[in-house]
């Protein structure tokens, strides 16, 4: 018994880290030729740039509330989900930024990303389509 209970508690942790989601900050293959760095891409996602270091004008999408945006987050900036709506709302009270716009689901995202020059987002690796390109790689 003690055997299948070992065996099952692996199992579920091999399972749990396949799982994972490769996160991927991504744009149009539409967009201008852009380079992004990670810093670059904390600034833009916590309201502190709305341009790339070249001056290119910038826009943001987020998915929809739930895990995939609260690990981009996480990783992106080190802040979880309470914190995120702490900060955010902050600065839309205080009139400094606005946040990204939120798309309704991934998919609605996908198609937003895929056809809208110069907007940035991020998704799971595995929802990419071919008319988008990789910016970031998010461990």
């Amino acid at each position: 018994m003690r055997q299948v209970l070992t065996l099952l508690l692996l199992a579920s942790l091999l399972l749990s880290g396949a799982s994972r989601a490769e996160i991927v900050v991504v744009a149009s293959n539409r967009s201008g030729p852009i380079e992004l760095t990670r810093e670059q891409a904390e600034k833009l996602y916590l309201g502190r740039s709305v341009t790339l270091g070249d001056g290119t004008p910038i826009s943001l999408v987020d998915l929809p509330n739930g895990t995939l945006r609260d690990d981009f987050y996480l990783k992106l900036t080190g802040k979880n989900p309470a914190q995120i709506q702490a900060y955010w709302s902050h600065l839309v009270f205080t009139g400094r930024a606005l946040p990204p716009r939120e798309a309704a689901s991934v998919a609605e995202a996908r198609q937003w990303l895929g056809n809208t020059p110069n907007l940035i987002g991020y998704l799971d690796r595995t929802d990419l389509t071919s008319n988008m390109r990789i910016l970031i790689r998010l461990p």
